[in-house]
């Protein structure tokens, strides 16, 4: 994907309803986020952090996100979506990047994210970012299957 292709920016007001129709197909895949369907978009929408979330757009279309929830201890948690199609095609890269900016110049000493132990693709993104591992929760979330599944704590320090 050209650089030109991909804009990331601050999330707007009329950006809710897109944001929500992402993360319910993303959570509608049901092994990349700990939501799980059936998602309500329009309380989602409804809901969602504006200021702290960034977008992904392509044309117009928002292809991913990223929130940002910074603490008042100094460090910032993390949690990013991207539409199956975008994956592989530096969207995510450059959300994470974009998230690592915007936290430094909050002054956050640190970024901190957990993932599926088993999404392989999230976990080598987040290393080639600088995040290294930082413990396991082993059956940590119950899936609406009843499976258990191990999330992997990551964090970057900035």
């Amino acid at each position: 994907m050209a650089d030109a292709d991909l804009a990331i920016r601050a999330a707007r007001e009329e950006d809710r309803v897109p944001l929500a129709l992402v993360f319910a197909a993303v959570a509608g895949e049901r092994d990349g986020i700990a939501t799980e369907p059936p998602v309500d978009v329009e309380q989602r929408a409804s809901t969602w952090t504006i200021d702290d979330t960034l977008v992904a757009e392509v044309d117009g279309e928002i292809v991913g996100l990223i929130h940002l929830d910074a603490s008042r201890h100094g460090f910032g948690e993390i949690g990013m979506a991207v539409a199956r199609d975008w994956r592989g095609r530096g969207v995510g890269s450059a959300l994470l990047a974009a998230a690592i900016d915007v936290a430094r110049e909050r002054g956050l000493h640190k970024l901190s994210l957990s993932v599926f132990a088993h999404n392989d693709a999230a976990i080598a993104l987040y290393r080639k970012h600088g995040f290294v591992e930082e413990g396991r929760q082993i059956k940590q979330y119950r899936r609406q299957s009843g499976e258990l599944w191990d999330a992997i704590a990551m964090g970057l320090l900035l």
